[in-house]
């Protein structure tokens, strides 16, 4: 009889911790709402690269300030596609939030043109100086061209060469070369100005054409060198900084109409906030991706000043091509 009651107590405790357990989970449930919009967030690059942190970053601060209503999927490793594609299908609304280089941004926005000439800058600071001011803000408005919204401008560093069998010492070792360029005009008319044959390759097949020798070098900034593994077939890494290409935070206009005045004013505010913490890692990376190069065998060429303005001079043509209606302008940032 005992052992019975003491069977009956067992059954009603564990009958009453489960209600317990039952009716927490679903307060729990109650406490997060589902969101009022699932967004997804498109980047080409790793999973741990500062962009795609950057990108994170901004979608953590998103939801938080929206009490959870709007939520972004960020999608690294071209998983929506090139940056070309993404851009396109932003334009219909197809992806809500992307970032993207303003080198691509120029294949259809022609007057971003101008923040990517070679030698533009004097330096990182210089650069900032320009984005951050009044000409920056401009560039941002000039994405409605294309129905995107400009947020906020991250952090790619200085593209530099690399080359698989000779450095790249002077502007004669660049000849006959074919060198990997983005699918962008402006820089495969930089590489031919130089000599060499531009070869238009999409950001993750780089490795294969090194591999296969369908291109002989590329170019790209420290983190996207070493990230990719471009470093183990490239081992020549030239230090001449011809472009510093911002990139910029975009969202579709579709989508951002969908969203009233002051949701609108927390994306802005986070895509902003999100920007400063991309910059921060950006330096970092840069730093520890030149570490891990350098001590893996990589050989890092510095041009003089005399060897670099043989670089610079050799671009006469593309800025006359590109920006001749807008070297008031280009004067304007050189000296900002």
């Amino acid at each position: 009889m005992k052992k019975r009651w003491i069977g009956l107590v067992l059954i009603f405790l564990i009958i009453a911790v489960s209600a317990v357990l039952i009716l927490l989970f679903k307060r729990d449930k109650k406490a997060e709402p589902a969101p009022e919009y699932v967004f997804y967030y498109a980047d080409n690059q790793t999973e741990d690269y500062p962009t795609t942190q950057g990108d994170k970053k901004f979608a953590e601060l998103v939801y938080e300030r929206t009490n959870g209503r709007i939520k972004i999927e960020v999608m690294c490793d071209a998983k929506m596609g090139s940056e070309r594609e993404v851009i396109n299908q932003m334009k219909y609304g197809g992806i809500a939030f992307a970032r993207v280089s303003t080198s691509q941004l120029a294949e259809v926005i022609p007057d971003m043109n101008v923040l990517l000439l070679p030698y533009l800058y004097n330096d990182s600071e210089h650069m900032w100086r320009v984005l951050e001011g009044d000409i920056g803000d401009e560039f941002l408005a000039k994405a409605d061209e294309y129905d995107l919204v400009g947020l906020s401008w991250y952090d790619a560093g200085a593209r530099n060469f690399y080359s698989t069998d000779k450095p790249i010492t002077s502007v004669e070792d660049c000849a006959g070369m074919k060198i990997r360029v983005q699918e962008s005009a402006m820089m495969s008319d930089m590489v031919s100005a130089l000599g060499a044959t531009p070869v238009e390759v999409t950001y993750s097949e780089v490795y294969s054409a090194l591999e296969k020798g369908t291109v002989d070098g590329a170019e790209n900034n420290w983190p996207s060198y070493q990230a990719m593994g471009h470093n183990k077939l490239a081992k020549y890494y030239t230090i001449d900084e011809h472009i510093r290409v911002p990139e910029m935070q975009v969202c579709s206009k579709v989508v951002w109409e969908m969203l009233d005045s002051a949701d609108q004013k927390i994306i802005e505010e986070c895509a902003k906030e999100s920007a400063v913490y991309e910059r921060k890692l950006w330096t970092e990376r840069e730093n520890l991706s030149k570490q891990i190069a350098i001590e893996n065998g990589t050989q890092v060429i510095y041009l003089d000043v005399e060897e670099k303005q043989k670089f610079r001079d050799a671009m006469s043509e593309v800025y006359k091509k590109y920006c001749s209606d807008d070297m008031d302008l280009v004067e304007k940032i050189i000296n900002y």
